[in-house]
């Protein structure tokens, strides 16, 4: 049986997304599982073993571009038993329906009735979480999933690792605090740079090395808490956001001993590195899309506006961030590795 996935088009949701692919293989052991997505999920989706193959997507998103689907549908026909369709919009299910694809699964959505024939409809109280959306599409409507769910795990060359390694100029001879400050969704899943800079201080006091992950828009960021350690100890961190690419990122996250994040695609990479991950929420909730590893610490203040679910806040005041002190950080990490924290000097 030959299956093809619709991908997401965001790093947490193509991670999350692996779940179904445990799924499908529980299902149909010989099953074959292909993923149409953008180039950039390519690092990502090599790194799981359930997958055959990426299939880039030519398409920026929000392009519709019909006659470009009608083209890749048709360059796919006769390949695939069955579509599954991870995003709810109409744009991803014509591939599918132009590669006569004969069985096309998927949720409601927008108006795809006739573009799909195996068409769910969502009780959102009955899968509350994104990976539950995910993983029932393996299996026939009403079908009672069972738990314990899979965690999305990548799998790491040893060589791509090394060669990362080298070409940062990075060593591992002192423990690894990964850092990752930025989130694409907006300002309001940002903790202050201020506070990264304190927990960095204290794991570098401690005989840790940091190093700052992130897309090019976080490097600025990234500059920032550098640039509030003091000399001495502002060497002992590096700033990788925007100069790795993602499969370079992936394989030196690999590598960290702890990783301070929010709540970002990062985040659920390094969950499925299976890193010591302490999560910062803010206007998000982990009740929807929590980070899938069993060395998780989940620090959030839980204020009555939040979760609000904006990417700036309504309010100017970022409560729900700027109040969550570096402390409930440092003791979150404290409890995942030993290594004590003088708190009374932050």
């Amino acid at each position: 049986m030959n299956i093809l996935i619709i991908g997401p088009s965001w790093v947490g949701d193509m991670v999350m997304a692996q779940t179904l692919f445990h799924c499908l293989k529980q299902r149909h052991p010989g099953c074959e599982i292909d993923v149409l997505a953008p180039e950039w999920s390519r690092p990502i989706l090599e790194r799981m073993p359930e997958v055959r193959q990426a299939l880039s997507f030519p398409l920026g998103h929000g392009v519709l571009d019909i006659a470009a689907r009608r083209r890749i549908g048709k360059s796919l026909a006769g390949q695939y038993d069955q579509a599954i369709l991870l995003p709810n919009s109409l744009k991803s299910a014509l591939v599918p329906y132009f590669a006569r694809i004969p069985k096309r699964t998927g949720w409601k959505g927008e108006m795809r009735y006739g573009l799909l024939n195996d068409i769910r409809k969502l009780d959102k109280q009955h899968y509350p979480l994104m990976i539950e959306r995910f993983m029932a599409l393996a299996y026939e409507s009403g079908t009672e999933l069972t738990k314990p769910y899979p965690q999305p795990r990548l799998r790491i060359d040893p060589q791509s690792r090394d060669a990362a390694l080298a070409k940062f100029g990075l060593a591992l001879d002192r423990p690894v605090l990964a850092l990752c400050p930025g989130a694409e969704f907006g300002e309001a899943k940002r903790w202050p740079a201020e506070y990264y800079a304190q927990v960095a201080e204290a794991k570098i006091r401690n005989g840790w090395q940091v190093w700052i992950f992130g897309s090019k828009n976080d490097h600025p960021g990234g500059e920032d808490i550098r640039a509030r350690l003091i000399p001495g100890l502002r060497e002992e961190s590096v700033n990788l956001a925007g100069e790795t690419a993602l499969a370079e990122a992936i394989d030196l996250m690999s590598c960290a001993s702890a990783v301070v994040t929010n709540d970002s695609g990062l985040m659920h990479v390094a969950a499925a590195l299976n890193r010591p991950l302490v999560a910062v929420y803010g206007s998000t909730s982990p009740q929807f899309t929590p980070p899938l590893a069993d060395q998780v610490e989940i620090v959030r203040l839980g204020l009555e506006c939040s979760p609000c679910f904006d990417r700036v806040c309504r309010f100017g005041h970022y409560n729900c961030l700027r109040e969550l002190k570096p402390a409930p950080v440092l003791e979150a990490l404290g409890r995942l590795v030993a290594d004590p924290v003088d708190l009374d000097e932050l």
